[in-house]
């Protein structure tokens, strides 16, 4: 980290603490998932399958084949779910892995019947509905045409089936209650026109949002990943488990009406003592954030000025006379009056932190932080 320009500090405990949490919200009989997309949502796949296998999470779910290797190097041996379709080349390279792929379509169906048939399949698949109205890689049951399909695809895979799978799209409280309802008739109807049988079938839906919604839902596992990253429900004690850091890099004066930055999109309005900090674009400190950002520097707030470069930001420390070359500059996190919290973050860089956190985890340094801050 010494010569790092700019890097996340992981706090594991915070990570380890948070999925406590949220599997005392399961209620009774029913499973968990943990989401590790995106590297564990930028945090590190190596780092979070550990906090995981302590916690006896019997059920990780990823997206790549990438991200399959990383949890079985890891050491985990229970249930792996693909939360996307996948590729026929990329079924075929994941089956060593035992991951348990989705099915939405009758060539999908047919491509796993083959595997199954070689001998090749040992993992159960997943019929993904489209009941929660995402409209993405799942079965519609709404015609008669579309009901047709999906018996064809029951009848070519029939006990292969492990599963029956939504995402919800909304998670208002009416619109999940809507779709609750809509996908519990929908696995109903798969139930009456195959030979699953209910208490061998993993029905599931819902996320963390699902999860501390107030409208209960009929589902058997619930997949979790931002309450893992302290996204959501900081009232109910999930805490952000990344901060990020870059350092001031140099120190100058500038008189009033200096232009700052590409295009002069920043212009001072007193003379000014401007810190370059070492993180930009790449790492993670969107444009959009353009005059309306700020960092934290020895505790205190200040505004960063003009467009966002590549690989650094300009900020006006001017009311702070200690800042050194060198000096730690929180982009998010902190404690104190100077922390940069999520409604702050989403606010300043106009997205959610999920897409914060994987851009920023992906695009710097990681350090890990073992001990609760």
């Amino acid at each position: 980290m010494a010569c790092s320009s700019s890097w996340c500090r992981i706090h594991l405990d915070r990570i380890a603490a948070n999925l406590e949490r949220a599997l005392g919200l399961v209620p009774d009989g029913r499973n968990f998932c943990a989401v590790l997309k995106a590297d564990a949502y930028g945090h590190g796949m190596d780092r979070v399958v550990p906090l995981v296998m302590e916690q006896d999470v019997s059920t990780i779910g990823i997206i790549s084949n990438a991200e399959a290797k990383g949890v079985r190097a890891a050491g985990f041996s229970g249930r792996l779910l693909r939360l996307r379709a996948a590729t026929p080349a990329e079924r075929e390279d994941a089956l060593a892995l035992r991951v348990e792929e989705q099915v939405s379509s009758q060539e999908e169906a047919l491509h796993l019947r083959g595997l199954f048939e070689k001998g090749a399949l040992q993992a159960p698949v997943h019929l993904a509905l489209n009941s929660g109205g995402m409209a993405r890689d799942s079965v519609e049951l709404n015609t008669t045409t579309e009901r047709q399909s999906c018996q064809t695809i029951l009848e070519t895979l029939r006990s292969t089936i492990g599963g029956i799978s939504t995402h919800f799209a909304s998670n208002a409280a009416s619109d999940l209650t809507s779709a609750n309802i809509r996908f519990q008739r929908d696995v109903d109807w798969v139930l009456e026109n195959s030979d699953l049988s209910r208490p061998e079938t993993l029905v599931h839906a819902g996320s963390s949002l699902t999860l501390v919604s107030s409208v209960p839902v009929t589902t058997d596992m619930y997949r979790c990943g931002a309450l893992l990253y302290g996204i959501l429900k900081p009232d109910w004690g999930f805490c952000p488990t990344m901060d990020v850091e870059a350092r001031v890099v140099s120190l100058q004066d500038y008189p009033e009406g200096t232009c700052v930055g590409y295009d002069h999109a920043g212009q001072l309005d007193r003379d000014s003592r401007l810190a370059c900090i070492s993180i930009g674009y790449q790492n993670g400190f969107g444009r959009v954030a353009v005059n309306q950002s700020a960092v934290a520097i020895h505790d205190h707030l200040v505004p960063v000025i003009g467009k966002v470069s590549m690989n650094t930001i300009i900020a006006d420390v001017t009311p702070i006379r200690s800042v050194a070359v060198g000096d730690v500059v929180t982009v998010f996190g902190g404690n104190g009056p100077g922390a940069i919290g999520p409604v702050r973050a989403e606010r300043q860089f106009g997205t959610i932190m999920a897409d914060l956190y994987t851009h920023w985890g992906t695009s710097n340094d990681r350090i890990y932080a073992e001990v609760r801050t």
